[in-house]
């Protein structure tokens, strides 16, 4: 059985979101943690996101699986059985072609989803296990940028651990490095990683894709400020703010912003803290690193995996990388 981090409880889970808010929104140039964006209102506008025609990234990565699942399966099991463990699972959605190819490969599967949000991994369990017999979904919640920890597997059966959708490119790059360290520390020899990285490419399709025309991602940007006036009595009025996107070439990321439109004052009632914005004044609330083509391959190095295959689209916007822990 997986060792999870416990669920924290309401009121540590408030803490947390209390230190954040606290530490982002009094440093210079103001910030909050991209994590805060998933609540139940966030993470189902999140998923609107994923189906938005702009959003070429979840469409792209699911078509690359759906070519190339059997591959990337036979690739991870070298023979053996699998089990498939998930970071940052979400619904799930993409994962379920891998989970199909695999159960019906070998009759049956343990899938253990990894998400901060208790919502989405209740969602994608009941979904799974209705629409893909021989899947058992054992759902963890918790934040595993703080660390995780999974079970060995059974003699003769290999674990894949999927980190897909480029949620990779959300960390600057020394964390980044933290976290696939923290992954490879929780695999065994020969375990697999199964990474999603997105790729940089023209500009326009890049802001295209974080400032859709029907306002889906301005209005998941502005839900952080919801968030805050419910949980923190916090008095932020959403439409005081504009979603902004920024192509950060020198950086190689996609920056979102919500910008105050007037010079303004808040005040947020569980911290007890008023905050004074200029005109202009942003706050920085999510990166998303797009990477060149070798960038992938050497962080896996770096954190311990021996990069065995790679698989891509036609117009080489996204890549998906798999890694055998060395």
């Amino acid at each position: 059985m997986a060792l999870a981090i416990p669920v924290p409880t309401e009121s540590l889970a408030g803490e947390k979101v209390a230190r954040a808010v606290r530490a982002g929104l009094t440093a210079q140039p103001k910030c909050l943690p991209p994590w805060l964006f998933y609540d139940e209102a966030g993470s189902r506008l999140f998923e609107e996101i994923t189906e938005l025609p702009e959003y070429y990234l979840t469409r792209t990565e699911h078509s690359i699986l759906a070519r190339n699942a059997a591959e990337i399966l036979a690739r991870a099991s070298a023979g053996e059985r699998l089990r498939i463990a998930e970071l940052g699972a979400g619904s799930a959605a993409k994962t379920r072609l891998l989970l199909a190819a695999a159960a019906e490969q070998q009759g049956s599967l343990l899938y253990e989803p990894i998400d901060i949000s208790m919502t989405a991994l209740l969602l994608a369990q009941a979904h799974i296990e209705r629409e893909i017999p021989g899947v058992r979904v054992r759902p963890f919640a918790m934040d595993y940028t703080n660390g995780f920890r999974l079970d060995s597997p059974y003699p003769g059966e290999r674990r894949l651990l999927l980190y897909i959708g480029s949620s990779i490119g959300n960390f600057e790059p020394e964390e980044s490095a933290r976290i696939l360290g923290k992954m490879r520390a929780q695999l065994q020899p020969a375990d697999s990683l199964l990474l999603g990285v997105d790729l940089v490419k023209d500009e326009a399709a890049l802001l295209r894709a974080y400032d859709d025309a029907a306002g889906v991602t301005a209005a998941f940007n502005k839900n952080l400020l919801i968030r805050l006036n419910r949980e923190m009595g916090a008095d932020f009025e959403p439409d005081a703010f504009a979603h902004r996107v920024v192509w950060n070439r020198t950086r190689s990321r996609i920056e979102m912003h919500l910008e105050s439109l007037a010079g303004q004052r808040v005040h947020i009632a569980a911290l007890d803290l008023t905050l004074d914005f200029r005109c202009g004044e942003t706050i920085h609330t999510e990166n998303s690193y797009k990477y060149s083509q070798g960038q992938a391959e050497q962080m896996l190095t770096r954190a311990g995996f021996a990069p065995a295959a790679c698989w891509t689209d036609p117009r080489a916007w996204f890549a998906v990388w798999l890694g055998v822990a060395s």
